[in-house]
């Protein structure tokens, strides 16, 4: 005889249900895995008025911008970390594959000596800015409510470790060649006392700051990546190309397909935020709290770019349109 008080134990992969069909791979692993989002609870098994539970209520719960069901978000990549492994293990066969050609031409022996001076300013210490961007990233990864937001903020901060870590072995390389100039020993002095790094200093010391974890996610994907990847990427991959220096042309380009993707996730949560009004007024408050900043910031970096007197105005006129097209 069925015992009707005895509940049918719940299916593998119960909160997927709805969708009637086996999930994928990206489904699995990916979503509904935060503990600490139990609504009416404190976030983590402790008293409720320990700084951390606190910090997550106000800075998270409390946050600018709010959504009934953030697990709702999909990556539209749908990236996972075996296949993002393996996307970014070809990524790097192909940048790997650029130095090991360029050093066999001895490509580093004919650079013009300005540029090479000029590559000990405007280039070697970006791995200080491109380490604030994995940090702020971190952040996000932290403060998100959701698992699937989690993980597109851990792909950055990895993406962003691996732009630095471009920058570190380019620079062991150019000290190689010219020991004189000052590769590896100098660029924390230029990022902290030369003009060409002081709006970028400012502007990621301030999203460092900046608690509330939806206007991280703004000040960070929506104005500050934009500045730095059209600046700092694109506009000096396109200065160096002009410069005879094709790898650091290429170098960027490699590293601008990483910034793609992380366009592509931002845009897709911005979208899912927008269908609230306020959500979208708050979004328009931001940027243009954040914004003047960022464009300060492109242009103290761009000013330093030898022979390119537009890059500054093309790389804000980029940011713009990036977020335009993220629906900002």
């Amino acid at each position: 005889m069925t015992d009707h008080g005895v509940l049918a134990p719940l299916k593998t992969w119960s909160h997927l249900a709805t969708r009637r069909r086996k999930p994928s791979e990206y489904e699995i692993v990916s979503t509904n895995l935060l503990y600490n989002t139990r609504p009416g609870t404190a976030p983590y098994e402790l008293d409720p008025d320990v700084f951390m539970n606190r910090w997550y209520r106000e800075h998270r719960d409390g946050s600018g911008l709010q959504h009934s069901d953030w697990n709702a978000f999909r990556d539209p990549d749908e990236l996972v970390y075996r296949t993002y492994t393996m996307l970014q293990d070809g990524q790097e066969t192909y940048v790997f594959g650029l130095f090991d050609q360029f050093d066999e031409r001895e490509h580093d022996e004919a650079l013009d000596p300005a540029w090479v001076q000029d590559l000990a300013v405007v280039y070697t210490p970006a791995r200080y800015l491109f380490h604030t961007l994995q940090m702020a990233s971190a952040y996000l990864q932290q403060m998100s409510p959701a698992s699937t937001i989690t993980n597109c903020a851990a792909f950055q901060a990895a993406d962003s470790m691996r732009w630095l870590s471009h920058v570190a072995y380019r620079t062991k390389e150019l000290s190689l060649t010219y020991p004189e100039v000052g590769f590896g020993s100098g660029e924390r002095t230029h990022w902290e006392t030369n003009p060409a790094w002081q709006g970028f200093r400012e502007l990621m010391e301030r999203v460092l700051t900046t608690w509330d974890w939806t206007e991280a996610f703004v000040a960070l994907n929506l104005v500050a990546k934009p500045a730095v990847e059209e600046a700092v990427l694109r506009q000096l991959g396109n200065t160096a190309r002009h410069q005879g220096d094709m790898l650091l042309g290429m170098l960027t380009d490699a590293d601008l397909i990483d910034a793609d993707r992380h366009r592509r996730w931002a845009g897709t949560l911005v979208k899912m935020v927008s269908d609230d009004p306020a959500n979208v007024a708050q979004l328009q408050q931001w940027v243009a709290l954040w914004e003047p900043r960022a464009d300060a910031a492109i242009d103290a970096f761009c000013a330093a770019l030898p022979d390119s007197p537009d890059a500054g105005a093309l790389a804000k006129a980029a940011t713009r349109e990036v977020r335009r097209t993220l629906g900002v």
